[in-house]
């Protein structure tokens, strides 16, 4: 029997072991996705404890806690954090076989170092006061954990209205040679089905602008602007959100007058919040594409599903859920349209139900062009995909049905410093199905030309890709 979370942790073969020692755990990290809070990069925060860093946020976990009868209290209320804490300990003996028992515990060896003991309740304290004295230290601060997790881009998620104010001071900083880069998130420029906060958003667009925003092409210029001022800062991607692609074809003067009435606060049909979601999606990767940026697309979650919890905790705390949205007719459409005119920018293409795998890496391979090796991505497997099952299934199908080779890697798509060691989950979990095909001798035993195919994946496919060189300061 295989010890648990050893060095050889998800390497069944010697193959895969090799090409995970030699080609893979060494790599540095690109970031392309996460929702690190850029403030506490600016100000090298530390935290006071494991729940701090730790559990505040994380709606993973509290799902977890929630399914295990755990009461609000302890998760989101106003217990204590070390109460908090305890819960979530509790817990983790009851997520044998979900992710969260192995993040948990390589989270606690990198950077804790704490591999003598798994945690459940009466390891609780122990580990607790542990990690709140390292987490005192400088290298335990937000900067430290990046520069030993050898982090060297970090991309974040930003709202068109943000100042960029944290990253301007982090770039000013000559001391931290991390780059962290802002990602434009525009989401709420298209959100017309609430139209209270649609408007609040855009009279504040409008005052950091100084337009009033009372058309529809006032409202394009003042996101080109805020687009171009992003792309000062060294923004080189946006990421959007969205239920599903958007395709619904519809004049600019339908467009417009559509504006004008939400603007008036007039509620719009079904038919009108798709014209304009289309019309807006259209535009802004246009933006983009005239810009050199990349583009993501996170497609299909559900969100806020459950009323009474939303009433009472708000958004993203844990109540969204898979969709099963029809999407390959109207992204092949929404692409096409762009390819038509030219202006097909480098495209991600994250999907959060599975079933999608085989058609988004289909999808891909009818826009790939010569502009630049993968232009189209199948990007890594997504929210509840972001697992050993997951992403077996997303490499599987993009090995099939397009070149994994060129394949920009994985990403932390998350709010905390410490989910680090998911980039070292996804690595063993590529190596060893590289190593597992070599060793059945459907790959050729050459760990040079494989071992550099695992390289590229790990890193360098990504540095290429997004045009981000991390050795230049900002």
């Amino acid at each position: 029997m295989k010890p648990f979370l050893s060095e050889d942790f998800l390497l069944e073969t010697e193959s895969g072991q090799r090409l995970y020692h030699e080609f893979a755990a060494s790599m540095p990290i690109f970031d392309y996705h996460c929702h690190l809070p850029v403030q506490e990069i600016a100000e090298n925060k530390k935290f006071d404890n494991l729940t701090a860093i730790w559990l505040n946020g994380d709606h993973y976990k509290w799902r977890a806690m929630r399914a295990n009868g755990v009461d609000e209290h302890y998760i989101t209320g106003a217990a204590s954090d070390r109460e908090k804490f305890r819960a979530w300990a509790e817990t983790v003996p009851q997520t044998l076989r979900n992710p969260l028992y192995h993040w948990t515990h390589l989270e606690l060896k990198k950077p804790f170092g704490i591999t003598d003991v798994l945690l459940d309740g009466e390891s609780a304290d122990d580990i607790y006061d542990r990690c709140a004295e390292l987490l005192q230290g400088d290298e335990f601060s937000t900067r430290g954990i990046l520069t030993r997790m050898n982090v060297r881009v970090v991309c974040t998620t930003d709202d068109p209205l943000d100042t960029l104010q944290f990253h301007q001071q982090i770039a000013d900083d000559p001391s931290f040679t991390i780059k962290v880069l802002p990602a434009y998130r525009p989401d709420k420029a298209m959100a017309v089905e609430e139209l209270h906060s649609f408007n609040q958003w855009l009279d504040a667009l409008g005052v950091i602008t100084g337009s009033d925003i009372a058309s529809y092409r006032q409202l394009l210029e003042a996101l080109d602007a805020r687009h171009q001022f992003f792309h000062e800062m060294g923004c080189r991607l946006s990421d959007h959100g969205i239920e599903k692609p958007y395709c619904k074809n519809a004049t600019e003067a339908e467009i417009a007058d559509i504006f004008i009435k939400a603007r008036q606060n007039k509620s719009l049909e079904a038919d009108e919040i798709m014209k304009f979601k289309s019309a807006m999606l259209f535009e802004l990767a246009v933006m983009d594409a005239e810009k050199g940026w990349t583009q993501q697309f996170h497609f299909g979650a559900i969100r806020n599903v459950n009323t009474r919890a939303f009433n009472e905790l708000g958004p993203d705390t844990g109540y969204d859920s898979i969709g099963d949205f029809d999407m390959a007719v109207s992204l092949a459409g929404f692409l096409d349209r762009l390819e038509e005119q030219e202006k097909l920018a480098k495209t991600v293409l994250y999907n959060i139900n599975p079933r999608d795998n085989e058609m988004i890496a289909a999808m891909i391979g009818n826009f790939q062009d010569s502009s630049v090796p993968g232009k189209m991505q199948f990007g890594s497997g997504w929210w509840y995909n972001d697992q050993k099952d997951g992403m077996e299934k997303q490499i599987n199908a993009l090995s099939n049905l397009g070149l994994l080779s060129r394949f920009v890697g994985m990403l932390t798509d998350s709010r905390s410093f410490l989910s680090y060691p998911r980039h070292e989950y996804f690595r063993r979990i590529l190596c060893n199905l590289f190593g597992r095909d070599m060793e059945n001798g459907e790959l050729p035993s050459d760990f040079e030309l494989v071992g550099r195919i695992i390289g590229d994946i790990c890193y360098r496919n990504a540095v290429s890709y997004f045009g981000i060189d991390p050795e230049e300061k900002s």
